[in-house]
């Protein structure tokens, strides 16, 4: 441990009646233990209270902030000559707290009561180094050794830092000036945590509590009670980029104001006055952006030795001193009365807060049960929107189904209507070519009747010239005109040749004619037929069929969607609205 407190023995010790030993209990009066006080602890622990007081309003104990910071290495109480010039009250109180912090291994285990009794009466300037790091044990922590060689390597988060550094403690005089000595120690703390634990990072509002700490002591020291403070007191949790335990933390608290407060809960949600709207960053920064300092410094006291249970106290003590005037304003007001009234009363009256928050009833049982409760409500909230996603991807995936299907209709519809118009051509010039084919089937029996005419009149000649040739004809039968008979011979065979000529042509129609039957019967061969045309219609009445079935599971599926994400609505309504407005992260 860096700072060490000088024994007993080299302090200076007033009378034996205010140096009382801590074998007896230490507890100031209080309604838990008042009988286990003796009457001269009963005055010294007052006097304390009192003296508490007034070094908080002391601007010389202000100053002797800094100058603990950079003597990190001497001791908080030096010598004899250091507390020469205290008043009286000033020597118990440094005598007492010596004690505690010479023998605190001893004290923390068996008089840990009778400690928080003093812690919550408030630990003086002097001592807060030293007990913070004792009361959080971050004395010698071996990541201390690691601190400068952290500095000397490069974070993602600096320029994050350097933005906000000038944002923390803007009126506080060793933070006030750019690239002072103030802000250059706490960029230096908060990059070395920046990439001591890189899921956390930098977040806003850190920046503060560490600025506490370098008021106290030198920035190693910080460091280390940085580190122990995310790892033990829940805070790096609160600064997560989830930030789960923060609306955690914030459903608790609602709770807290539904049951202990019921009349202001109700106006709050008359007003839709969410809990994260003005108690985010008392749990995020333990009322440093909230409250004065000294108030604050107070309240971090208690928050070393005891946890977040102060901040729930605290605020409800706070909400249940000012209920009346927050009872009377709407949501602008209240937001007015938060930041400006608030911290104003606070100045003078910081004591009455500490006492009221500890007449509060806090159970811890019932915070353990409302983590679960709060649990189980965040495990539903994800299953549901799984299911969301989930029917949301087979919601598109339908639709993609449903687009396929119906370009696969429309081209079965296009290929049906392109077939029966082709098919429709096709009949026609297949009427058009049986009607021509009959006509020259009817040319073709025309001309082969007038050739067996003509063939009929040549054997006919034939026959008459042989007989005119064999000899005279018989008496009974008279003679022919030869010329005649040549004249009909020429005109027969021009005839026949005419004949033969109109067969040949005819024949060559035929042929060409029964190629064109021979391809249209191939062309329609190809065609669809009757079956073919029932086949595809009924595949385009399947076809449509599944698209009204994917159309009727699209509706049902829009319907769940529609219903979950009204029951979303109704749920966000009932609990989830109190995080909407969780202070904005920059990572």
């Amino acid at each position: 441990m860096a700072s060490q407190v000088a024994p007993p023995s080299t302090l200076h010790t007033p009378s034996t009646s205010t140096s009382t030993s801590l074998s007896t209990p230490l507890s100031p009066s209080s309604p838990s233990t008042p009988s286990q006080l003796s009457p001269d602890e009963m005055e010294l622990l007052a006097r304390l209270e009192e003296q508490n007081r007034l070094l908080e309003t002391d601007s010389k104990s202000l100053k002797s902030v800094n100058g603990s910071r950079r003597n990190s290495g001497a001791s908080l109480v030096s010598s004899s000559s250091a507390s020469s010039n205290l008043s009286h009250l000033e020597e118990d109180t440094w005598i007492l707290w010596g004690r505690i912090v010479n023998d605190w291994e001893e004290v923390r285990k068996k008089k840990e009561k009778q400690l928080k009794e003093l812690v919550r009466k408030g630990i003086p300037h002097h001592f807060r180094a030293i007990v913070w790091q004792l009361l959080c044990n971050a004395q010698n922590m071996p990541i201390k050794d690691q601190y400068s060689e952290l500095l000397k390597m490069t974070s993602p988060c600096e320029k994050l830092i350097r933005r906000d550094i000038a944002r923390t403690y803007p009126e506080h005089e060793f933070f006030k000036e750019k690239d002072s000595l103030g802000q250059e120690v706490l960029f230096n703390v908060m990059k070395a945590y920046s990439l001591v634990d890189r899921e956390v990072g930098y977040c806003q509002g850190s920046a503060f509590i560490v600025g506490l700490l370098l008021m106290q002591m030198p920035e190693e020291e910080a460091f280390c009670v940085f580190v122990k403070l995310m790892q033990d007191y829940r805070l790096r949790e609160l600064f997560k980029p989830s930030m789960a335990e923060l609306g955690l933390c914030m459903y608790q608290f609602e709770c807290m104001i539904q049951e202990l407060l019921p009349e202001l809960h109700l106006h709050f949600q008359a007003q839709s006055f969410h809990t994260s709207m003005y108690a985010s960053s008392w749990f995020l920064t333990i009322f440093l952006t909230s409250f004065p300092l000294t108030v604050a410094t107070r309240i971090f006291d208690i928050f070393m030795c005891e946890g977040l249970e102060i901040v729930f106290r605290v605020g409800l003590a706070i909400l249940q001193m000012n209920q009346a005037e927050l009872m009377q304003l709407d949501m602008e007001g209240m937001l007015q009365h938060f930041q400006k009234v608030i911290p104003h009363q606070l100045e003078t009256g910081h004591d009455k807060v500490i006492l009221t928050a500890y007449q509060v009833k806090y159970n811890a049982k019932k915070m353990k049960k409302l983590e679960k409760e709060y649990t189980t409500i965040k495990t539903k909230e994800m299953e549901e929107q799984v299911e969301i996603k989930r029917l949301r991807t087979e919601n598109r995936l339908l639709k993609q189904r449903i687009e396929t299907l119906e370009k696969e209709s429309a081209s079965l519809a296009d290929r049906l209507i392109q077939g029966q118009v082709t098919r429709a051509q096709e009949a026609e010039e297949s009427y058009l070519v049986k009607r021509e084919l009959a006509t020259v089937r009817q040319q073709h029996e025309e001309a082969s009747a007038r050739l067996e005419q003509a063939h009929g009149t040549i054997r006919q000649l034939q026959q008459q010239q042989e007989q005119l040739q064999r000899g005279p004809q018989p008496p009974a039968q008279p003679k022919c005109n030869p010329c005649y008979t040549e004249e009909m011979v020429v005109q027969l065979e021009r005839e026949l040749v005419q004949a033969r000529l109109k067969e040949a042509e005819s024949q060559c129609a035929l042929k060409e004619m029964q190629d064109k039957v021979l391809n249209m019967e191939k062309r329609n061969a190809d065609l669809p037929d009757d079956s073919n045309v029932v086949r595809l219609q009924e595949e385009l009445i399947g076809v449509k069929l599944r698209e009204a079935e994917a159309v009727t599971g699209l509706k049902e599926l829009r319907q769940q969607v529609r219903d979950l994400e009204d029951h979303w609505q109704r749920h966000l309504a009932r609990t989830a609205g109190r995080w909407k407005d969780s202070p904005g992260r920059t990572r």
